[in-house]
């Protein structure tokens, strides 16, 4: 069955020799399948390179060359400087702003005004309003070079509160349409000017090909020809048709295509590693969205934080410089990424002037903008940094202020759409994203034609998905992972039982939510919404492909509905295909849903019939991503040899197609070895199934799933640091007002007695950042009687301040002192009853010689 087609363009692109082709191709191909009028050269391509060179679609303006040549005439060094470092709202103020007279700032996804994730949209654009107003300001000195605001509006405008929220780029790439991702990007654009941003960090094209990786969902497909056939169209979108007189005009925001190059590439899907790979397939596979994206004028790039054959992206000058912008004829600049500089060789995040001269424009530093600023401004007077370098990345910032009419736009209120709140979440908007809901489902079997469901009938809607539009929106969702978020948060929203129970309510039939699945009154059909908690980046990496592995909730769930005897519709919440065998066979119907954002009712238009009984939509959707056979077929893509999915790239039923399915094997590959890994915490969020807690004689288990977080009685604050990565680690903040404790809180008791007989050790990657004064615990508990700690005063106080060391404490000293740990409920519970500052990045089960102390305890 051909199911690849969404229309006969994409047939004819889809033909296994095309998935093959250089990138060029696959950017004419894209661009031709378009009725609008496209340059018929936007790349060409010759034997001796495998990088397309591509046509760069804006002249050279000589006015705005004059423009800037006469401002960078009066710039001192330190004016230059400033405009190539960028700084994180969450760690500079207006003041600073004026005083170094920075080129940008950004709202990286933790970060908002006043700290508040849910921080109001006014808040938001009076914020950019005083960072604009301090770049203006030459009261104290300085040239008025109005500052850019970037944020991370990948999926919507979503770090705002009421913001129109698109299904992840997953779900986009299995919609197969390009048109609508040029509708996708204006609607962001004006989202996201409302507030009063003008540079969107997207959108991202990189071509996953290891579904493990934690970015998975911000690919489109694994295919380099979809991402090829969407990348200049979501351009397009965001930035206006190069040459318009739309253009960058107040209605629209700049773009940073991301992340260059190799991102989706790396070694066993980890996050930020190493992609091994010929130059061939490295332009090939990865590169495949950039051509359409520089041919549509897109004025950044982001840098990745990947190695490509073991050299840091941000310190690739062959990559940056003479493909990206010689071989590409890239005329925009290149941004870096969190602190990303910070991983060259010979670099910190504070120093780092190799990442410049390789070819980056402007560092993205976050936390270390003074640093940074004040180590490029000493390399520039000494001559590391060469001064035509720093030219050259000055001169490319400043003609992409100017394109955008900075200079003449008055701070973000003052703009076309500054302050137009009522544009969030508009009924139109929103009809776009419900559109790219329902293009994006993929029906991956329909036994028995169980689907379209009657709305005439008492329907059951059940899974801890169904009513929560946090987990239908999945990472990158008001804030950086996307969780601790409430239904108050989505004022323009509906879940996915809203939008269910209005379809139903309105057909006359009846609707019963059950998160649970214990109805009150047997249902004649069920929908069960379950699926993957929000993640974002690094902390979504996965060992298998192993659907929530020891927890089989979700399953029991749809077997025990089945057995009262109740067709069952599945509807996956996830942002990469995984191996789900056993909960395909178990239900009826199975629906790939991704993570379809603010717009829950899309489903119901396609999972309901008309109230006359016909299809109200079809399934369009087809798989961007190869479904897996087993879960530990991590890598297997369209075009590779020996390619044998479960469902091979392209698949997806219509409600005209046969979707009786043979039962599927349940046979997961995966050992009992591979699924335990032993962390309990890492990358800045606990292992699945631990909760981190708050507790104090005033305050008992108080969940901490957002930062910062803090107990009332402010006898322990917990926020979010940098250790090898962005906010991959926490800092508590005792006070010493009275004792507190973190603890890693499980609902299933956690059985470590086999570990307990040697030298295993429950060991914390931590840093001392104050004086140790008084005991400080570290236990494991399991309720009144069967708990045990050791006090870590000794140990802690004899490491050095200010650096991060592995601390380990064998599991039998908790033993002997009387903890059960065939049981325990809390691993670990870290208490103090005096002022400390302690900052922690994991907490996992390790061996003897992997730590760098290890505590005393009373073992005979």
């Amino acid at each position: 069955m051909n199911t690849l087609a969404a229309s006969s363009c994409f047939r004819f692109r889809s033909r296994p020799a095309l998935l093959l082709a250089i990138p060029v191709a696959l950017a004419l191909l894209a661009a031709g399948c378009r009725d609008e009028e496209k340059p018929t050269a936007a790349a060409t391509t010759d034997a001796a390179s495998p990088w397309p060179a591509v046509a760069w679609p804006l002249a050279e303006d000589p006015a705005l060359e004059k423009r800037i040549d006469e401002l960078m005439a009066k710039m001192t060094v330190e004016e230059k400087v400033g405009q190539i470092v960028q700084g994180d709202i969450a760690s500079l103020t207006p003041e600073d702003v004026r005083k170094y007279r920075l080129g940008s700032v950004l709202a990286g996804g933790n970060s908002d005004p006043g700290g508040k994730y849910n921080a109001t949209p006014a808040q938001w654009l009076a914020l950019a309003d005083a960072f604009y107003e301090a770049s203006m300001d030459t009261s104290t000195g300085g040239k008025a070079i109005p500052i850019l605001f970037g944020i991370d509006a990948v999926h919507g405008q979503s770090n705002i509160v009421g913001a129109t929220l698109f299904p992840h780029n997953i779900g986009l790439g299995a919609t197969r349409n390009p048109d609508l991702m040029e509708k996708i990007g204006k609607v962001t654009a004006v989202e996201t000017r409302t507030t009063g941003m003008e540079w969107a960090f997207a959108p991202t094209v990189a071509v996953p090909q290891d579904d493990r990786w934690g970015r998975t969902y911000e690919g489109y497909s694994e295919s380099p020809e979809v991402v090829a056939s969407f990348a200049g169209r979501m351009v397009e979108g965001l930035q206006g048709k190069a040459g318009a007189p739309d253009f960058l005009d107040g209605s629209h925001v700049m773009v940073s295509v991301k992340h260059f190059l190799g991102d989706g590439g790396t070694t066993g899907g980890k996050d930020q590693g190493d992609t091994k790979i010929s130059e061939a397939e490295l332009a090939r596979i990865h590169n495949a969205g950039y051509p359409p994206a520089i041919a549509a004028g897109a004025q950044t790039v982001m840098a990745s934080f990947n190695s490509v054959n073991g050299e840091k992206m941000h310190g690739n000058r062959h990559l940056l410089t003479e493909v990206l912008k010689g071989r590409m004829n890239f005329g925009g600049f290149v941004v870096g990424d969190w602190n990303g500089h910070g991983q060259v060789k010979g670099c910190t995040n504070d120093n780092c002037p190799a990442t410049i001269v390789a070819g980056l424009d402007m560092a993205m530093a976050p936390d270390s903008w003074k640093g940074f600023y004040e180590t490029a401004v000493a390399a520039v007077k000494a001559g590391t940094l060469p001064m035509e370098r720093l030219d050259d990345a000055v001169r490319r910032i400043l003609r992409v202020k100017f394109r955008l009419g900075l200079f003449e736009a008055g701070k973000p209120s003052q703009r076309p759409l500054g302050g137009k709140f009522e544009l969030l979440g508009a009924p139109e908007h929103r009809a776009v994203a419900r559109q790219a809901v329902r293009e994006s489902l993929v029906l991956l079997k329909n036994q028995g034609g169980v689907l379209p469901l009657d709305p005439h009938k008492n329907i059951l809607v059940a899974g801890d998905g169904a009513n929560d539009v946090g987990k239908q929106s999945g990472g990158w969702t008001l804030n950086w992972q996307g969780t601790g978020t409430t239904r108050a948060d989505y004022p323009n929203a509906d879940s996915i039982w809203e939008g269910l129970q209005a379809q139903v309510k309105a057909a006359g039939g009846k609707a019963e939510l059950a998160v649970d699945g214990k109805y009150k009154q047997k249902p004649d059909a069920a929908i069960v919404v379950f699926g993957e908690n929000p993640y974002a980046e690094f902390q979504g990496d996965i060992a298998t492909l192993l659907y929530n592995p020891g927890n089989d909730s979700d399953l029991e769930l749809i077997k025990r509905l089945k057995a009262d005897g109740i067709p069952v519709v599945a509807v996956f919440l996830s942002g990469r295909p995984l191996w789900m065998n056993r909960e395909i066979n178990a239900a009826d119907a199975f629906v790939a849903a991704w993570l379809p954002g603010s717009e829950g009712e899309g489903i119901a238009d396609v999972l309901l019939r008309k109230s006359d009984g016909g299809v109200q939509h079809d399934f369009k959707g087809k798989l961007g991503f190869s479904w897996p056979r087993t879960a530990v077929q991590y890598a297997n893509n369209v075009g590779q040899k020996d390619y044998d999915p479960q469902f091979a790239f392209g698949f997806g039923l219509t409600y005209a197609d046969k979707g009786d399915l043979a039962p599927l094997p349940e046979d997961s590959g995966v050992s009992g070895e591979q699924s335990a890994s032993g962390v309990f915490f890492a990358k800045g969020k606990p292992s699945v199934g631990l909760a981190l807690q708050l507790s104090s004689a005033s305050q008992a288990n108080m969940p901490a799933t957002t930062m910062p977080a803090a107990l009332a009685d402010g006898s322990l604050k917990l926020s979010a640091v940098d250790y090898k990565a962005q906010e991959d680690a926490r800092r508590l903040q005792w006070s010493g007002s009275t004792a507190a404790k973190l603890a890693l809180a499980s609902g299933t008791p956690l059985d470590i007695s086999r570990e307990s007989n040697g030298d295993v050790q429950l060991q914390l990657t931590l840093r001392r950042d104050s004086a140790i004064t008084a005991p400080v615990w570290l236990g494991v508990g399991c309720g009144e009687g069967c708990s045990g700690r050791v006090d870590l005063h000794k140990t802690l106080a004899a490491l050095p301040q200010g650096q991060w060391k592995v601390v380990g404490v064998p599991l039998k000293c908790f033993v002997k002192a009387g903890a059960d740990v065939s049981k325990l409920t809390q691993v670990p519970v870290l208490e103090s009853a005096a002022a400390l500052d302690l900052s922690v990045s994991r907490i996992a089960l390790g061996a003897l010689n992997e730590a760098e102390a290890t505590a005393d305890c009373p073992v005979q």
